[in-house]
C-alpha cells in the first residue's frame, strides 16, 4: 500500500482539484452571502410593518416612543433605500454567480460599509427625537449586532472583524461628538462610550472567527466533495462507495506501473438474442438486475468493476489496491457469482447465463487517456489473455475458465478444477493449459 500513499498528492486539492475546489469554495461563500442579503431584507420589512402596524392601532404609544420629536415615516425613508439597496446587491451577487464569477473584494468591504452605517442613521434620527443619552441607550446602538452576526455568513474574518470595527467608530462618534440642540446631556464619557464600542468591534472579531470555522467545514465538505468527484471520473461510477472511500483515505496511485493482478471478463450468453424478443425496458431492467447482483458479490471480495461491456464487464483483483491471493479472491467471487445467477433465474421467463474468465498477470495500470478525458484502467497481454478465456466457453460449454497461472495461485482452493490439457487460444501461437471450474 505503501505504493500509493501519495495518490490524494498527485491528484488531491493541493493541486490537480485546487482550481475545481476555489471554483466550488467561491459559489459556496457566494450562496450563504444571497442568506445574508435574504435575512437583512427580511428583518428590514419586518420592522418597517411592525412601525407601521403599530402606528396604525395605538400612535399615542408611537409618539410616546419617540417622544413626540420623529414621525415613523423617517424610519421608512431609512429602511426603504436600504431594502432596495439589498435587493440591488441580491441581484448582483446572483447574477455573478449565475455566470460563475466572484465579486471582487473591493466592492465587498464598500458594501459592507454602507450596510453598517445604516443603524448609525437610524441612531441620528434618535438622538434628534430623543436626545443623546436616550438614544444610546434605546435600541439604534444594538441594531449594530444585526449587521455583526450576519456578517459570520461571508465566511471571511476580515469583512466581519471591519463590520465590527465600522460599527464600533461611528458608535463612537456619535456618541462623542453627535449632539442635537435639544439635548442637554452632561459632557459624554470618553470611556465609557469607548467600552461599548470596543465591546462592538470584540463581537466582530469573534464573528470572523466563526466565519472562519464555517468557511473551513465548508471548504472540507467541498474538497471531500471534488476527490470523490474527481475519483469517480476516473475510476467510473460504477466503483462502490467502500472503494471510493478507501481511495480517498489511503489514496492509490493512478500513474501507469506495471503490477500483478487477477483480470476476470464476464459475459452474458446469448444474451443479444434474447434481447431481440423483449422491449428496450425489458432488457434493461433485466440487465441492471443481475449487475446489481454481481457487482455487490465483487464489493465483497475486493474486486472492481474497471468498464462495462455492453452485456458484460471486466473486473479487477488487486487493482487500484494491492491484494494478498487476488486469484483467491476472484475465483471465490466467480463461484459465487454463478450460484447467485442460478437463484435470479429460477422461475424467470428469461434465464441468463453467464461465462466468466479468469488469468492472472502483470499489467501495465494506470490513468490512462486523452489530456481532457481520462480513466483509470489495465492493459496488457494478461488482459488480452482473459478476455480470449472467457470467449473459450462457448466452445467447452463451461461457465468458469481459469489459466494455468491462476490455477497454480491457489491449488489449494481448485481441488474440483478440470484440466482441459492445452487448448490453442486465438491470438497465441502455442497452446495453453486452461482449466475449467464451472
Amino acid at each position: 500500500m505503501a505504493r500509493f500513499a501519495d495518490w490524494l498528492r498527485r491528484i488531491g486539492p493541493q493541486e490537480a482539484v485546487s482550481k475545481d475546489f476555489d471554483h466550488a469554495l467561491m459559489r459556496e461563500v457566494m450562496r450563504t452571502e444571497l442568506v445574508r442579503v435574504e435575512a437583512l431584507i427580511a428583518t428590514a420589512v419586518l420592522l418597517g410593518l411592525s412601525v407601521c402596524v403599530l402606528y396604525l392601532f395605538d400612535p399615542v404609544a408611537v409618539t410616546h416612543l419617540w417622544r413626540g420629536g420623529l414621525h415613523p415615516s423617517a424610519l421608512l425613508f431609512v429602511l426603504v433605500p436600504f431594502i432596495l439597496f439589498e435587493l440591488w446587491v441580491h441581484a448582483a451577487i446572483a447574477s455573478h454567480l449565475k455566470r460563475d464569477r466572484d465579486i471582487s473584494i473591493v466592492r465587498r468591504y464598500i458594501g459592507t460599509f454602507i450596510e453598517t452605517s445604516m443603524p448609525t442613521i437610524v441612531l441620528g434620527l434618535h438622538m434628534e427625537s430623543m436626545g443623546s443619552a436616550q438614544a444610546l441607550g434605546f435600541a439604534g446602538p444594538l441594531s449594530y449586532f444585526i449587521f455583526i452576526i450576519l456578517s459570520t455568513l461571508r465566511l471571511d474574518f476580515w469583512l466581519s472583524t471591519f463590520t465590527g470595527a465600522v460599527a464600533a467608530v461611528e458608535l463612537f462618534i456619535m456618541a462623542m461628538y453627535y449632539h442635537p440642540a435639544i439635548a442637554s446631556d452632561a459632557t459624554p464619557d470618553i470611556y465609557y462610550h469607548a467600552v461599548r464600542s470596543a465591546m462592538l468591534l470584540i463581537c466582530g472579531v469573534l464573528a470572523g472567527a466563526v466565519g472562519v470555522q464555517l468557511r473551513r467545514g465548508f471548504a472540507a465538505s467541498i474538497r471531500a466533495a471534488t476527490a470523490r468527484d474527481r475519483i469517480t471520473n476516473l475510476f467510473g461510477q460504477h466503483v462502490s462507495p467502500q472503494v471510493v472511500e478507501r481511495l480517498m483515505a489511503e489514496g492509490a496511485s493512478t500513474a501507469s506501473d506495471i503490477r500483478r493482478v487477477a483480470v476476470m471478463f464476464v459475459d452474458f450468453r446469448s444474451f443479444t438474442a434474447g434481447a431481440r424478443a423483449r422491449t428496450p425496458e425489458e432488457v434493461v431492467d433485466r440487465l441492471d438486475g443481475a449487475f446489481a447482483v454481481l457487482v455487490e458479490i465483487l464489493d465483497r471480495h475486493g474486486g472492481i468493476v474497471n468498464k462495462f461491456l455492453g452485456d458484460g464487464f471486466l473486473a479487477l483483483f488487486g487493482a487500484p489496491f494491492e491484494a494478498e491471493e487476488a486469484p483467491y479472491h476472484a475465483v471465490t467471487a466467480a463461484r459465487e457469482m454463478l450460484a447467485a445467477m442460478d437463484e435470479i433465474n429460477r422461475g424467470s421467463s428469461w434465464p441468463l447465463r453467464i461465462g466468466i474468465g479468469i488469468h492472472f498477470g502483470e499489467v501495465v495500470a494506470g490513468n490512462i487517456g486523452s489530456p481532457r478525458r481520462k480513466e483509470y484502467t489495465v492493459i496488457g497481454d494478461t488482459v488480452n489473455f482473459a478476455s480470449r478465456l472467457e470467449a473459450l466457453n462457448k466452445e467447452f460449454n463451461s461457465q468458469l475458465l481459469i489459466s494455468a497461472a491462476v490455477h497454480d495461485a491457489i491449488v489449494h482452493a481448485c481441488a474440483d478444477a478440470v484440466s482441459l490439457g492445452e487448448v490453442a487460444v486465438r491470438g497465441y501461437e502455442q497452446p495453453i493449459t486452461v482449466w475449467r471450474l464451472g
